[in-house]
């Protein structure tokens, strides 16, 4: 079977969706300067700030997380004088790069963060039936080895996310780390610009003609978040056990120390399976009440890959 798919040809470079994760905020400012490395024949390619306002403040959000608000009942919401300011940015959003879930959004979003886990340059996918998207980590993953990239499948039943990126036919995260919030370091935002370069070097492959044959790729499935134990008044009384701080996408198996309290007591993982735990002490994540995130190593296949042929004869 083979999955024939309409040309990509137009793609979003999303930075500052969090105004202090400086990588994907300093890489758009830059290509919309200078898109020299970022042009494709036959596509366009639109690098955007996603959230300005937080960008100028250098913080995540101004009055609620932007990458947590695009789902119907935000993005249908009346514009009134109180609107949360990335409520009514979302609105804005949908209306230049969506409408989502409709034929004309863009084919394509990278929506560039950073986190303070310890987690590489990750990928982020949203749907495990996409064969252009796995096809295309397939492509990433092999362009940037032996270095690692992991890809984290946020697909779940009940977590739902309702990101920025989510207003796309096709929505990749990319989750580069670790680096500080307000922090710019150059080998973190060197991963970053590898991952989009090879990103949009698959995207014009596929546009060309190229096809590709069926492909198998390992992620990371998010399984559930875990937050800190906590006192009856929700304070947070054990902290990150040391053997797990900075171990992202390492085994996690029953018995292995997982918090510590400040009294020295270790409260180890139970579990009756082994997971793998990411976003690792992530600052962002305190207010969310996470301390990390499970997930379960799964295989994703993706059938073999080609434009559909009316599309490639008429282009």
């Amino acid at each position: 079977m083979s999955s024939p798919c309409a040309p990509v040809r137009r793609v979003g470079l999303f930075g500052g969706t969090h105004g202090n994760e400086l990588s994907g905020v300093l890489l758009v400012r830059h290509w919309q300067q200078d898109g020299a490395e970022i042009q494709r024949a036959g596509v366009q390619v639109k690098p955007f700030l996603t959230n300005p306002r937080a960008v100028e403040r250098c913080t995540r959000y101004i009055d609620c997380d932007l990458n947590r608000v695009f789902d119907p009942e935000s993005l249908g919401r009346p514009v009134v004088e109180d609107i949360p300011y990335e409520v009514r940015r979302a609105q804005e959003i949908n209306h230049i790069f969506g409408p989502k879930g409709s034929d004309d959004a863009y084919d394509l979003i990278f929506d560039l963060h950073n986190t303070t886990s310890n987690m590489g340059g990750t990928i982020i996918l949203e749907n495990s039936r996409d064969d252009f998207t796995i096809q295309m980590v397939h492509y990433i993953k092999n362009a940037l080895a032996p270095e690692p990239c992991p890809a984290l499948l946020i697909e779940h039943p009940s977590l739902k996310y309702a990101t920025t990126r989510s207003v796309a036919k096709h929505p990749v995260g990319v989750e580069v780390g670790p680096q500080p919030q307000g922090v710019a370091r150059a080998d973190v935002l060197d991963k970053m610009r590898k991952i989009v370069k090879h990103g949009l070097d698959f995207v014009q492959l596929f546009n060309e003609g190229k096809e590709f044959p069926p492909c198998t790729i390992e992620v990371f499935k998010i399984m559930e978040k875990v937050d800190y134990p906590r006192n009856k008044n929700g304070e947070i009384i054990a902290i990150i056990h040391p053997k797990l701080q900075d171990q992202d996408w390492q085994p996690l198996k029953n018995g292995d120390p997982q918090f510590l309290t400040l009294d020295g007591e270790v409260i180890p993982y139970e579990g009756n399976c082994t997971v793998y735990p990411t976003f690792i002490n992530e600052a962002a994540y305190y207010e969310k009440k996470q301390a990390f995130v499970k997930t379960e190593k799964i295989k994703l296949t993706a059938k073999h890959l080609r434009l559909s042929v009316s599309e490639h004869s008429t282009s």
